[in-house]
């Protein structure tokens, strides 16, 4: 299960020096199934360029897991009368299913309710209290008048006092991106229970962003190649910092390692302080887990290394403000100075990878109102790659995406059937027929020398893509490899040679050729479809792993670590990850010449073309409603109701 990483100096594709890469996909919600939205979001996008950056011969770290504090887990847990670290353990099986079964490559997807990652959070937080930029104060917290329960900031909703949004949470408003307190909330109303809070004096630990605002604010002007939309937002948000409360009146969650304060049952740390802390502690995790406990430190303390951090648009503050403030303020490079921690400076992210919202019928996929398509319902009816190519070439990259049936079965039976999949099994059937083996070619004419420059040509441009996370360009430019194939093979016509014994060499020529671009073309798609790239390396005579797949392990909690605090989880519980080993596939991005001789088998159907009355439809899992009725609830893939993915 260990997960191995070659040192520097391994790119196959270009000669240059292999680079560091840290791939940090966002923590998915332990409180249900994920839906399609989720993972077109960090999912789908952070594993095609993972598989991009180790074909090319980086050096990658692929890390996430389930975030499992806050808020909703206790209300949920309330209504269905288990405890909460139950229904955690439940969901986070769930999604480890859900994401290996998508085939997402983690190197390791851990969770944060492990020893581990509370060492690592409460290290994060003393190094932050040492430099000073963690400050305790006296501020105004919400409580339910009828149960007397704390609210959480973002169980608040209210109008926003800057935009006028009617719907802004007690934290953020989504709509002009600004940070709020509940108390400023216009006609604030609980989620909970639809009451007007009640505000009362409370006392909790800030992360002092102001005194981290000139280092915050020089490093994100320094940033160049971010997509605008990120860029822009997170660069807004330098306009009103202010101190952020990092701990709440909470029974769950992780202690605060403060003298009077750890031993609290009132008083946790806030989850979003904890989930992202989660990169670097899965990070830790997984060196210990592949017997080479300092490892980790190649993607963290190397200045060398970049890190790309992967989310949907709802998660940007946490990832290009709240974090990159952490690790500055940790290693001591605000404006009350300070050092380094025990674990070393810490890189800031190189990118934030935010894609859009993927909606359903203009809404915003939803869980608890019914707007959902359960990632695991998808995956048993239809697989993995039809999903993985929906997302990649028709999600929501840079703009708000609808998902229909219509347009899913349009591009599933005209692109990945009727296009690649029809390529491949005509291409290997003919030489299959004709030769039983990859055939010898003969002289190339000018139409065979141009196909080959122009699929060979494919992987710079298409790399190039991938490199600066333009995931649909990529995939559309090797579609169009794909659409040059078939009009070569119409124009060449072998089945026509196939009725003349003099044509022959003209015969194997033509089909060669075709095989060589077939291969081009599953290598320049095998990050987007690397379950369908393994069948095809089969297809064409390939022996072993081209693509590796995600396996589930069982591990034990049993890391020595030092903690603190009361409520902690206990040592040698049993847990799911996703690991891989990834560094024995044979996937490089660049072609791979094939050898004639080597025996071809009659090819099986690739992709099943999809019943066009779904477009009409839906499945029955996930119908298409009358536009003129709401959204009816389907029953969810676990016989669970699962609330949105907000953690608080």
């Amino acid at each position: 299960m260990h997960s191995r990483h070659g040192g520097r100096g391994r790119d196959h594709y270009s000669g240059r020096m292999a680079k560091t890469v840290l791939t940090a996909v966002a923590w998915p919600y332990a409180n249900g199934p994920r839906h399609i939205g989720h993972v077109s979001g960090f999912g789908v996008p952070s594993d095609v360029f993972s598989r991009y950056q180790r074909m090319a011969g980086n050096d990658v770290l692929m890390v996430s897991g389930t975030d499992e504090h806050g808020t909703p887990l206790l209300v949920q847990a309330e209504k269905e009368g288990v405890s909460v670290q139950s229904l955690a353990d439940r969901y986070n099986r769930v999604i480890v299913d859900d994401l290996a079964g998508l085939g997402l490559s983690y190197d390791l997807f851990t969770r944060t309710t492990t020893r581990n990652h509370y060492s690592v959070v409460q290290e994060l937080f003393r190094g932050l209290h040492r430099n000073g930029y963690m400050v305790a104060k006296t501020t105004t917290g919400a409580v339910s008048p009828s149960t007397g329960r704390t609210l959480p900031d973002r169980y608040i909703e209210g109008t926003c006092p800057i935009c006028g949004y009617d719907g802004a949470r007690g934290d953020q408003c989504d709509n002009c991106g600004n940070q709020l307190d509940p108390a400023d909330l216009k006609n604030p109303v609980s989620k909970i229970n639809g009451e007007t809070p009640k505000f009362i004096e409370t006392e909790h630990w800030f992360l002092d962003l102001p005194a981290l605002a000139d280092s915050l604010g020089d490093w994100l002007k320094g940033r160049k190649d971010w997509r605008p939309n990120v860029l822009k937002f997170s660069l807004n948000l330098l306009e009103d910092l202010r101190p952020r409360a990092m701990s709440r009146d909470i029974d769950w969650g992780i202690p605060i390692p403060v003298e009077g304060w750890q031993d609290r049952g009132d008083k946790k740390l806030y989850v979003w302080f904890d989930a992202v802390v989660g990169y670097l502690s899965a990070s830790i995790e997984w060196a210990w887990r592949s017997g080479e406990p300092e490892a980790w430190r190649r993607w963290w303390t190397d200045p060398e290394a970049v890190s790309h951090y992967f989310m949907g648009k709802d998660n940007i503050t946490f990832h290009s403000q709240i974090w990159p403030a952490e690790l500055i303020g940790y290693d001591g490079r605000g404006a009350h100075g300070g050092e380094p921690g025990a674990l070393g400076a810490l890189g800031l992210p190189t990118e934030v990878v935010s894609s859009e919202f993927l909606t359903m019928s203009g809404s915003k996929f939803s869980s608890s109102r019914g707007v959902v398509i359960y990632v695991r319902d998808f995956l048993a009816e239809f697989g993995p790659d039809s999903l993985r190519y929906f997302i990649s070439v028709a999600g929501p990259e840079n703009q708000d995406t609808d998902f229909t049936w219509d347009e899913f079965v349009r591009r599933t039976n005209a692109e990945l059937v009727g296009g690649w999949g029809n390529l491949v099994n005509r291409t290997v059937s003919m030489a299959h027929k004709n030769f039983g083996e990859i055939p010898r070619p003969g002289t190339l004419t000018d139409l065979d020398a141009e196909l080959l420059r122009d699929a060979e040509s494919a992987f710079a441009t298409v790399g190039g893509h991938l490199e600066r996370s333009r995931f649909r360009a990529g995939a559309t430019e090797a579609m169009r490899i794909v659409g040059a194939a078939n009009r070569y093979i119409a124009a060449t016509e072998p089945w026509k040679l196939a009725k003349e014994p003099d044509q022959r060499e003209r015969l194997g020529t033509v089909l060669h050729t075709a095989l060589q671009v077939v291969s081009d073309a599953n290598t320049l798609l095998t990050p987007y479809l690397p379950s369908a790239a393994q069948q095809i390396h089969g297809a064409i005579g390939g022996q072993g792993v081209w693509a590796a797949s995600p396996q589930v392990h069982e591990v034990i909690d049993d890391m020595p670590v030092d903690l603190v605090g009361t409520g902690l989880p206990e040592a040698g519980r049993s847990y799911p990850v996703i690991m891989g080993d990834y560094a024995s596939e044979q996937a490089r991005w660049a072609r791979t010449e094939l050898t004639p001789g080597i025996p071809l088998a009659k090819p099986s159907p690739l992709f099943a073309k999809v019943d066009p009355e779904l477009a009409e439809t839906g499945p029955a899992w996930a119908p298409i409603q009358p536009a003129t009725a709401p959204p009816a609830t389907p029953p969810p893939a676990t016989g669970q109701h699962a609330p949105d993915q907000t953690a608080e």
